[in-house]
């Protein structure tokens, strides 16, 4: 995993996958959004659905995967570059290393879950049988505060939630 030089088009295709990530959260999702990129041209894009769905694997990242091997007609996704908001987690990791996604860039770090390099890294484990180039941290404080806003609001909706239903019991 590094840190490094980002180009304008990486720039592009990640705020991209942030108004995807916004999609989620309009949908009452998770705000996490992804976009697969080949020589330049978007193949596929993704948000989380997994609530909406009733499906853990419904992440960025896989519904991304599935797309792109529709549009492409193979699940080898070769020569490709994916977006995420948010670092993958060892699911999405898991996947995007049977797909052979040869480069995966993303915004903010997973504290609690990521896989490519915050809390494990799946990417550059010995018993890979793919190896894919990751890179961290493009637009991550705007990555990172799109997830922190929306964390802070849906708290802030529970407890509201929560006081409107003890003032109903007090009131009956």
């Amino acid at each position: 995993m590094s840190n490094t030089q980002f180009t304008q088009q990486d720039e592009f295709f990640m705020r991209r996958a942030m108004e995807l990530a916004e999609q989620a959260e309009n949908e009452g999702e998770v705000p996490v959004g992804a976009v697969l990129v080949k020589d330049g041209e978007v193949i596929a894009e993704g948000w989380n659905r997994s609530i909406g769905t009733h499906d853990a694997t419904a992440h960025a990242e896989v519904e991304t995967l599935r797309r792109a091997g529709q549009v492409l007609e193979n699940y080898r996704l070769l020569d490709t570059t994916l977006y995420v908001t948010l670092e993958p987690c060892p699911m999405c990791a898991g996947a995007l290393l049977h797909s052979r996604v040869k480069r995966i860039v993303f915004g903010a770090p997973d504290l609690k879950a990521g896989a490519a390099g915050t809390v494990l890294n799946l990417f550059e484990h010995q018993a890979a049988y793919h190896y894919a180039d990751v890179e961290s941290g493009l637009l991550e404080e705007e990555c990172r505060h799109q997830l922190q806003a929306f964390f802070k609001k849906r708290r802030k909706e529970k407890k509201a939630l929560k006081q409107a239903k003890q003032k109903a019991l007090k009131d009956e």
